[in-house]
């Protein structure tokens, strides 16, 4: 499985960060779409719809809305990363009072309206970011991959206190404490590295905050979903690292909130 792992992560990383940096307008728009393409696919199985047509059919819909939101402009839109907000809000609702209040959303129909605001607004944020500078786009990446790693080594060396047992047993307060203190450390290196104000650098770290607690939750949402399902992965599309939405799920909470509110920098 490492060795699978590795092979895996030597071609997808540079395929990844060349498209997502070197790519841009309409081209970096359908770059990530196929990625969230790829997770709708995973998404519909999520929502309990295993046959192969109910999944292109999936597909296809999110793909539909995806070109009228290109088409009409609504990529430049911010009601569309509220819509995400809000979603992000019923989604902490639910995975806090898991599985008590699991009748709200169990419906199959209700979990595919579910990836519609976890799915969309993740894809116009990604465009939103791309917009305004690599180097916002870069900042969110790594703040989600310090955010795990710090959750991790700290999780594993303090964790005592679980999170939210019911839903992903493994994660602890100790290792979200971990994970708050490194993505803390990179916010101050990106300031010194844009030469931001005191002001920016406090609005930044606020930020920086409250987005790296919202990472967690699409982590936690993912696992709420694949328990349901009695799943391990999202898929085997990536081998010995699983599905796409397996690798995305920090990142579907952490960029349409880190779009709207990193403009207030």
């Amino acid at each position: 499985m490492l060795k699978q792992r590795i092979i895996t992560a030597l071609w997808l990383a540079p395929l990844v960060l060349l498209g997502l940096f070197w790519l841009d307008g309409g081209a970096f728009a359908l770059f990530t779409a196929l990625i969230v393409l790829l997770a709708s696919w995973e998404w519909v199985n999520l929502a309990g719809l295993e046959g192969q047509r109910q999944r292109l059919l999936g597909v296809a819909g999110m793909a539909l809305l995806m070109l009228v939101l290109w088409l009409t402009g609504a990529v430049q839109a911010t009601w569309v990363l509220w819509l995400g907000v809000l979603g992000w809000l019923a989604n902490l609702y639910w995975i806090v009072h898991y599985p008590d209040k699991g009748g709200q959303w169990q419906a199959a129909p209700r979990r595919l309206a579910m990836g519609l605001w976890v799915l969309l607004p993740c894809w116009v944020g990604f465009i939103a970011l791309r917009d305004s500078g690599a180097v916002w786009l870069l900042f969110v990446l790594l703040l989600v991959w310090c955010a795990d790693t710090g959750a991790y080594f700290a999780g594993r060396a303090f964790g005592r206190r679980k999170l939210a047992p019911r839903v992903s047993p493994g994660k602890t307060w100790e290792g979200v404490a971990g994970g708050l203190a490194a993505t803390t450390l990179l916010a101050l290196l990106f300031a010194f590295w844009q030469s931001l104000g005191l002001v920016q650098v406090l609005a930044l770290v606020a930020i920086t905050w409250l987005v790296t607690l919202i990472s967690v939750l699409g982590d936690l949402l993912e696992s709420m979903l694949k328990r349901h399902r009695g799943i391990k992965d999202s898929s085997a599309l990536l081998p010995g690292h699983g599905g796409v939405l397996d690798r995305i799920d920090s990142l579907t909470a952490a960029v349409p909130w880190f779009a709207l509110l990193g403009g207030w920098l």
